[in-house]
């Protein structure tokens, strides 16, 4: 990027002004990023010396990829703005996703509760307490009928965030769109579907690591040839950074699942470009403006060149990575609640000048509760006035060439690389995992976060500094307590009414092929359109591939 002579030059130059600027005061404190990464007081042209334009950025829309996916990004068409949402029962969250549509949404991010993301039905001992605490509880396709009742399913999409049994509730989403006359191939959307993240990290799981692969690749062929519009997995670093990984553990391990999740498909049998092109990815936005812009840039240009010369992909989209953005919740404060409302405004604009192509914020209360319609509004409204009145999507990743921003880019790659070369040593992926290597780098990570917090080496606003003690002074979203015994009566009025024969043949008709090696995706289809439950169709996979039990780590 510059000569080597003016290179001397500039090395020079920056001595003298280092000799300068050691003699003027200076903050004690420690420069660094979020992710303990020391900062320097000054990035110049020495920083980026190895930096080859074309090879390494390119344009946008060009391999790798690093400036951005579409070759005119936002001046094409903004980033999908999308609202985590869902509580109670289908009929309560149904009104608040008409609510975000007519708010300006463009697009449905799904929140289920725990029950139906473990793998229960509502009414089942295990649930009780939780039903629709933290999201929308989905028992049958009466409920998901329920869920997008008016809503037209050829016309948005959808992001559903479930895991362990992301096959029935994709079957269920299907099911619902063909009671409304809308064919597979017309939808659109997302269903995280990211097992390997829930060993990691978020702890979600149900079945042992290799039934549920066999559940994703099942996945990734029937969508190859009936929902060719789906994006089969979310490979989500959201969860990672969430249970305190910094950003570049973010990043390698995130990028190790998608490429443990490639291997798989090859294994089963996929050529790559069947199903690469719609895989996905879901990252964090955190506090540190500068290192999430880097990330995001890293991982594409990471992304693509893995695939392009380890995997061989030949198909340009297997290349792309696409990736939804979600602001950190974990950087909310119980304190000061609406100094949330200006920590999100921040991520999410890194997110934007990172090159996302979908974006969820936070609302202020979500550290507190599920949020109120009130809070979920002025989350959107960040989204739409950076969008409209900032300017960042006027031109496409205007930081491109910032010494500072293609260092700490380059930096990230190079410190993925190292990860990826610890991991490999394992065996892979799922050996770490068994070795418990990422949960011990994330809890290290994490430990040494809160030290730097309680030392003071590291301010939040509000909570180790410019405390008060004023009140709580914004109202909280409350489930009524009355909404689980509505939803276990419904449940059961689904297993009262339907043609309970038919249910169980179909049930039966399941367990014979989790057995054997066929695909499942059209048994459990048959099941859902029966009415069976999630719980139901999850019992017959717990009796035929059992459960997993993590190995603790000291």
């Amino acid at each position: 990027m510059c000569q080597n002579s003016g290179l001397a030059e500039i090395s020079r130059a920056r001595q003298e002004w280092e000799e300068e600027v050691g003699k003027l005061p200076a903050r004690q404190q420690k420069f660094m990023t979020v992710s303990s990464v020391p900062v320097k007081a000054l990035y110049t042209p020495e920083d980026i010396r190895d930096l080859d334009y074309m090879k390494d950025l390119n344009f946008p829309g060009s391999y790798p990829y690093t400036r951005g996916v579409q070759k005119n990004m936002y001046r094409g068409r903004l980033w999908t703005m999308r609202q985590f949402s869902g509580f109670a029962t289908a009929k309560e969250s149904n009104e608040r996703y008409r609510y975000l549509l007519s708010q300006g949404q463009t697009g449905l991010s799904v929140a289920f509760d725990m029950p139906t993301i473990m793998g229960y039905d509502s009414d089942h001992p295990r649930a009780f307490g939780e039903v629709g605490r933290v999201g929308v509880a989905i028992d049958s396709l009466d409920d998901m009928e329920t869920l997008f009742s008016q809503i037209p399913l050829d016309k948005i999409t959808t992001s559903m965030t479930i895991n362990a049994p992301a096959a029935v509730l994709w079957c269920l989403y299907i099911a619902t769109a063909e009671k409304q006359g809308v064919p597979p191939h017309k939808l659109g959307g997302t269903i995280q579907n990211d097992i390997l993240k829930e060993y990691i990290a978020q702890k979600s799981w149900i079945f042992p690591p290799e039934p549920s692969l066999r559940l994703i690749t099942d996945i990734f062929a029937f969508a190859a040839q009936h929902v060719p519009k789906w994006n089969t997995v979310s490979i989500s670093g959201y969860h990672i950074r969430e249970a305190g990984s910094t950003a570049v553990q973010e990043l390698a391990f995130t990028l190790a699942d998608g490429f443990a999740y490639v291997e798989a498909g090859i294994a089963a049998g996929l050529d790559v470009d069947t199903f690469a092109p719609r895989l996905s990815f879901f990252f964090n936005s955190h506090m540190d403006f500068f290192e999430e812009i880097a990330k995001y840039r890293a991982a594409r240009r990471i992304w693509a060149r893995r695939m392009k010369e380890k995997y061989g992909a030949k198909d340009e989209r297997s290349l792309l990575m696409r990736f939804h953005t979600q602001t950190a919740g974990c950087s909310l404060t119980a304190q000061q609640p609406e100094n949330n409302i200006i920590r999100t405004a921040y991520e999410a604009l890194a997110a934007v000048l990172g090159g996302t192509q979908s974006l969820h914020t936070n609302s202020m209360d979500e550290v507190l509760a599920l949020p109120t319609e009130k809070a979920v509004r002025i989350a959107l409204r960040t989204q739409q006035i950076i969008a409209e009145e900032t300017g960042v999507a006027n031109t496409i990743d205007p930081l491109a060439g910032s010494y500072f921003v293609e260092a700490l880019t380059n930096q990230m790659e190079e410190e993925c690389e190292k990860y990826f070369e610890r991991i490999e040593a394992f065996g892979g992926v799922l050996p770490a995992i068994d070795a418990g290597f990422f949960q011990q780098e994330i809890a290290d990570a994490a430990y040494r976060y809160q030290q730097e917090i309680e030392k003071k080496e590291r301010i939040i606003v509000g909570v180790n500094e410019y405390v008060t003690d004023e009140e709580l002074g914004i109202e909280l979203l409350k489930i009524d307590p009355r909404i689980e015994e509505e939803q276990k009566a419904r449940v059961r009025k689904v297993r009262e009414t339907r043609d309970n024969i038919v249910c169980a043949n179909r049930l039966e008709a399941l367990r014979q092929a989790a057995s054997g090696p066929d695909n499942l995706i059209p048994l459990i289809l048959d099941a859902v359109r029966a009415y069976a439950t999630e719980g139901e169709i999850i019992q017959v996979f717990r009796d035929v591939f059992g459960t997993y039990k993590e190995k603790p780590i000291f």
